[in-house]
């Protein structure tokens, strides 16, 4: 398993670092398109979709939407009140769908969940590539922001933690690893904006741009919410995934899972981070 994850990696790694730091932002944009497509593929078999068929269809119509949006992006990602209907659907939307849990989600009517998740996809897609034109620094910082808090909540969950934090849902995580997501997030603020201050980027980070426009006041707030939201977007899939019945978005990335795996926290963060620095 430890040999298929690295492995994976390594190909994942040599592909999208060449992409990430082209010249033109296009090249990382169409790998990426690729990648969500699988991920509206994996989430029609997620949502009832039992036909072959129409699951790789629904990664196709994912697909073309990106495709006519990258066209007009210039226009589409800066659209302020786009990021902030995202930022709306998550925190009222998501919430909702937590509260109700594994067993609230399956009554949904089909057509309903399949369409709401193939807009979160093209929504954070949509907010990544447009990420990807501000600068590399700037979408870096971001995608950090739910890997610092990933990383942080993991140990000081496995050291600390007592308090369950959903546990219909991922019962392995705590409150005491959301807290210390939360710190580990902080800390890649500040050593963010240290970088920024003595080092010359292609684009200025998001927390930079967070202080600028909000304060340091905004910026921590800024910060918890965008942790809150990683921790979301996790809980989210999971919810999903356990409603299915499976441990895995799929078996497409060997020792890693599917791609959904991958890019659960991503979801959220991505469109609601441009919401903010709109501000």
């Amino acid at each position: 398993m430890l040999g298929q994850r690295v492995i994976t990696a390594v190909v994942l790694l040599a592909l999208l670092l060449p992409a990430l730091f082209a010249a033109s932002p296009m090249p990382f944009a169409l790998l990426t398109l690729v990648l969500i497509s699988a991920a509206g593929w994996e989430w029609a078999r997620l949502n009832g979709v039992a036909t072959p068929a129409l699951a790789l269809g629904s990664g196709a119509l994912l697909a073309l939407l990106c495709a006519l949006s990258l066209s007009h992006l210039a226009q589409v990602g800066q659209a302020a009140g786009l990021w902030w209907l995202a930022a709306a659907v998550w925190l009222l939307g998501g919430g909702w769908a937590l509260r109700r849990g594994p067993t609230g989600w399956l009554p949904l009517p089909p057509l309903l969940r399949w369409a709401l998740g193939l807009a979160v996809l093209w929504l954070a897609w949509l907010a990544m590539a447009q990420a990807r034109s501000i600068g590399v620094n700037f979408l870096l910082s971001v995608m950090c922001v739910v890997w610092a808090a990933d990383i942080s909540a993991y140990f000081c969950g496995r050291a600390f933690g007592k308090r369950k934090l959903a546990p219909t849902i991922s019962p392995g995580k705590s409150w005491e690893g959301v807290y210390g997501g939360a710190a580990g997030v902080l800390l890649l603020a500040a050593g963010w904006l240290w970088l920024d201050a003595h080092f010359s980027f292609d684009s200025p980070s998001l927390f930079l741009l967070l202080r600028q426009r909000l304060g340091l006041g905004g910026l921590l707030l800024a910060a918890l919410l965008l942790t809150a939201l990683s921790v979301m977007g996790d809980l989210f899939e999971s919810l999903v995934k356990r409603a299915a019945g499976v441990k895995d978005s799929s078996g497409l990335l060997p020792g890693h899972g599917g791609v959904l795996d991958r890019v659960d926290a991503l979801l959220p963060v991505l469109p609601v981070a441009l919401a903010l620095i709109s501000l």
